[in-house]
């Protein structure tokens, strides 16, 4: 007599021949969700970074009342980041290039900003202040070459202030209207109402942050917070986050590149990496294609470990053999 004993556990064939087996994939996704959950609250716990509070116009002020002023001077003079660096704020410069061509250029002006509107345009709106309607009209009166002459004139007189305090700054006519202009508008960022002035105009709905994050980027408040908090470009910037924690490691190619020459010493570092990055997406998706490359896999195999049931099945007699099916013969 002859017995044939089938495993309980191997899989069975369905009506078309293909090995099959029976899942209860409502437990295998609780299993899997409770797992991830445990582990996320457990790295988090490990390697969370510091819930710091967003940097507002009053801490600013608070914090480096100088650096607003300063800020305020250079931002009328023309002579701030903002002021200088083209599309797609103004046409102050031809901006970024690579290889000959003028990306940033090309771009255009698509969000036009004014640096001079960056302190004008929120002291316009303030009321009830006599000396600040005087100092705007006196403004308005120069020629830009004199409000330029004054606004930086007054702006050396507050970097070369001892201990950078403002009231060691002696009076000149030299600088017009301008420390009065500063000096309100250091006022209207003490009360809260710049950082409102600024990110309602721009969209109808307001919100919007563009002036606010450029007025900040123009002085050096910000930035000395970053590199605090190791943040600073030449410390991998918000690849980082804040403490010098674990960050995003999706970001880390892209941030490699500004660590390394010629990037990390380039005024062109924007456009040359981006460049580069899509040099290397075109070579990744042309991979099939690139003689040598695309035989990695051949010469090192880690595809095998990743579909070894497959390759040990196929050894057993063919690929679309299941595992555990072979029978077992007695005779008696």
């Amino acid at each position: 007599m002859t017995t044939t004993v089938t495993p309980a556990r191997a899989p069975t064939p369905d009506s078309h021949g293909y090995p099959t087996r029976r899942y209860d994939l409502v437990k295998e996704f609780a299993i899997a969700l409770g797992v991830t959950t445990v582990l996320s609250l457990v790295l988090a716990a490990v390697f969370s970074s510091p819930d710091d509070r967003s940097i507002t116009m009053s801490g600013w002020a608070a914090a480096d009342p100088a650096d607003v002023v300063a800020t305020a001077a250079g931002e009328l003079a023309g002579t701030t980041t903002s002021a200088t660096y083209g599309a797609p704020y103004n046409h102050a410069s031809q901006g970024q290039s690579v290889l000959g061509m003028r990306l940033q250029k090309w771009g255009g002006v698509g969000i036009p900003v004014s640096s001079e509107g960056l302190v004008l345009q929120p002291l316009r709106d303030v009321s009830g202040d006599p000396a600040l309607t005087t100092a705007l009209a006196g403004w308005d009166a120069m020629s830009r070459r004199q409000q330029v002459a004054a606004a930086t004139a007054y702006a050396d007189a507050v970097a070369g202030a001892p201990d950078g305090k403002l009231a060691g700054i002696s009076p000149s006519p030299r600088f017009g209207p301008v420390p009065v202009l500063a000096g309100a508008f250091l006022t209207l960022a003490r009360s809260g109402g710049l950082e409102g002035a600024l990110s309602s105009s721009g969209t109808f709905y307001g919100g919007d942050q563009t002036r606010t994050m450029l007025l900040l980027s123009d002085g050096a408040y910000l930035e000395d917070r970053a590199v605090a908090d190791h943040l600073g470009g030449d410390q991998w910037g918000m690849m980082n986050e804040v403490g010098n924690y674990p960050g995003q490691p999706w970001m880390w190619l892209y941030t490699f590149w500004y660590q390394v020459k010629p990037f990390s010493t380039s005024e062109n570092a924007d456009a040359q990496v981006w460049l580069l990055m899509m040099a290397l997406t075109v070579a990744l998706a042309l991979v099939p294609w690139i003689p040598g490359l695309r035989d990695i896999p051949r010469w090192i195999p880690v595809h095998r470990l990743v579909w070894r049931d497959h390759y040990r099945r196929s050894r057993r007699g063919g690929a679309g053999s299941p595992v555990g099916q072979k029978n077992s013969s007695s005779s008696r």
